[in-house]
């Protein structure tokens, strides 16, 4: 019975109790919870439901805690409830109740832990979106990680998701880019506010290779050829790299596009007609301080250039035209100020800010050696990017490393803790699980022993605390799986993993939770159950690094 089910049977428990006792049944909350008590000898989860209720009910709480026990011990499931302090109720279940999850898991598969959450929801998750002015550096990298491993759980909750790469092809970044090219291909120094790095010199040498003659023409043909040809290698090149690291896009989105399309302008007319636009000293602005940003937004500068913000604007209705009902973006520490202008924009359209928009904040990342943070790339000059982090960790570990934290806390990566092969490594004692299950299982098939089918499974068999700690841990697993994408928050699957290891270990170290047979001894019935547990966490495990993107290696 999964913390779910059970809070569920609480709460049912006590709708028959104030049924029964003619109290108001409206004072019963929607939902409950229940709660893993620190002292195992306390039962396997605490409630404090009666509490909660007593006092408004006019019952005692440690009388109602009484008859919640008694209607809850019916339940085939609960093994006894026990009374503590003021009406604290501890829940002890039926070890076999707990030990049919591992049948439950093996028979869902790479299902276990979807869920209908997020059923009917279309979801637009735009990350990383660096300009293509150089490689991706390490604030992208960490919504490279965290993106995609939100992609895959909203999806795993039953969502709707488009994954969405937006770039800037249209603005003055792109201009000193060019120069940037330009300047390196000529020999001359780089431009004041231009580009530096190996890499430009790499992208120039590409341009020329496939426009040798760039050099020979006027230097505003030059530059365009520059930036046209040149911002094409830029992108191949990001896509490549985030390619190799696991990571696609539904879309790629060119913001070029919504120029050549007339998008801007179908955005500000839409805007006028809602009654939010005003002119002033020639320009045209957004009045988004009618719906809580700090200042009034400029859509179109009186030398009739469009802004930046005016592109936002069209981007998001263009997202909102293809059908998502909400846009979800996630961007760098360094752009809070986008949240207020960017909720305020989607409600001047006539969204609901609280509905079609939401705007994630990722903190800064710094990939730590011998104490001091890596400040610069090699081939970049100036930051590290997606191939330093990935030269110094791979894949699996750089990915997990940046989804095992909160998005919105500042994170170090030792690189020398997330390249060990020891426990204090994360992802090493994670996948050393996923590794140690398959190799049970090999040498279980080896020496003859084999699971059976469903009928075969005998939870009864699985009742010493170490394999019911186990199979409470990897029952968890489903609604972590749910809240993690209903709050936008990877890292919950990541540190229950770790305790699903941790629960594994204990196991597999205890004489009695053997699960191949020992010497001459004939294979038993606990052997075959206990194997279903091995490979009920096999499959979890598996399931959850899925989530992360991060792989579950049969061998270590």
């Amino acid at each position: 019975m999964t913390p779910a089910k059970l809070a569920a049977t609480v709460l049912s428990a006590a709708r028959a109790v104030f049924e029964t006792r003619g109290l108001d049944v409206a004072l019963l909350p929607a939902t409950t919870a229940v709660e893993r008590p620190r002292n195992l000898e306390h039962g396997d989860y605490a409630s404090t439901l009666a509490m909660q209720l007593g006092k408004k009910a006019g019952v005692a709480p440690r009388e109602l805690a009484a008859a919640l026990a008694e209607e809850l011990e019916k339940h085939p499931a609960v093994k006894e409830v026990g009374i503590a302090g003021p009406g604290f109720l501890n829940i002890r279940l039926d070890p076999a109740e707990i030990a049919k999850a591992a049948r439950d898991i093996l028979l869902a598969g790479a299902d276990y832990g979807h869920s209908d959450t997020l059923t009917g929801e279309k979801i637009n998750l735009e990350f990383v979106s660096a300009n293509p002015t150089g490689p991706v550096h390490i604030g992208g990298v960490r919504w490279a990680a965290v993106g995609d491993a939100l992609s895959r759980l909203l999806r795993a909750a039953g969502a709707e998701v488009g994954t969405e790469y937006y770039f800037n092809d249209a603005g003055g970044q792109i201009d000193r880019f060019a120069r940037s090219l330009y300047a390196s291909a000529k020999g001359d120094p780089t431009p004041e506010d231009g580009y530096g790095g190996a890499y430009i010199a790499e992208i120039a040498t590409a341009v020329r290779a496939e426009a040798p003659d760039v050099l020979d023409l006027d230097e505003a043909a030059a530059v365009e050829t520059f930036r046209r040809v040149g911002v094409e290698l830029m992108f191949a090149e990001i896509k490549a790299s985030l390619n190799d690291f696991g990571v696609q896009f539904d879309t790629y989105f060119n913001e070029k596009d919504l120029h050549a399309r007339g998008e801007l302008q179908e955005a500000l007319d839409r805007l006028r007609e809602q009654g939010h636009i005003f002119e002033t000293d020639g320009a045209t602005w957004l009045r988004t301080t009618e719906f809580g940003d700090d200042k009034d937004r400029v859509l179109r500068k009186s030398d009739g250039d469009w802004t930046y913000f005016a592109a936002d604007c069209a981007y998001y209705l263009d997202k909102r035209k293809r059908g998502f009902e909400r846009c979800v973006y996630m961007l760098g520490a360094d752009h809070h100020g986008y949240v207020g202008r960017m909720k305020a924009m989607a409600a001047c359209f006539g969204d609901d800010p609280e509905k079609n928009i939401e705007i994630l904040i990722g903190q800064l990342v710094n990939l730590v050696r011998d104490g001091e943070p890596m400040r610069m790339s090699k081939r970049a000059g100036t930051v590290v990017t997606l191939e330093d982090f990935v030269d110094a960790l791979g894949v699996d570990a750089t990915r997990y490393a940046l989804g095992r934290y909160s998005s919105d806390s500042p994170i170090d990566i030792d690189i020398d803790l997330w390249t060990s092969a020891s426990r204090e490594n994360p992802v090493y004692y994670v996948q050393y699980v996923a590794a140690r299950t398959a190799s049970v299982a090999r040498q279980a098939e080896t020496v003859g022993l084999r699971r059976g089918n469903d009928a075969d499974f005998r939870p009864e068999l699985l009742v010493n605390t170490k394999e019911t700690e186990l199979l409470k841990a990897l029952e968890e697993y489903p609604e972590t799986v749910s809240r993690a994408a209903e709050l936008r928050e990877p890292h919950h699957v990541a540190r229950l993993l770790e305790k699903i290891a941790g629960e594994y270990h204990r196991f597999y170290d205890e004489p009695e939770c053997r699960v191949l047979p020992k010497g001459d001894e004939p294979i038993g019935d606990g052997n075959r159950a206990r194997l279903w547990l091995n490979d009920a966490t096999r499959t979890v495990i598996a399931n959850g690094l899925g989530l992360l993107g991060v792989s579950a290696p049969e061998r270590m």
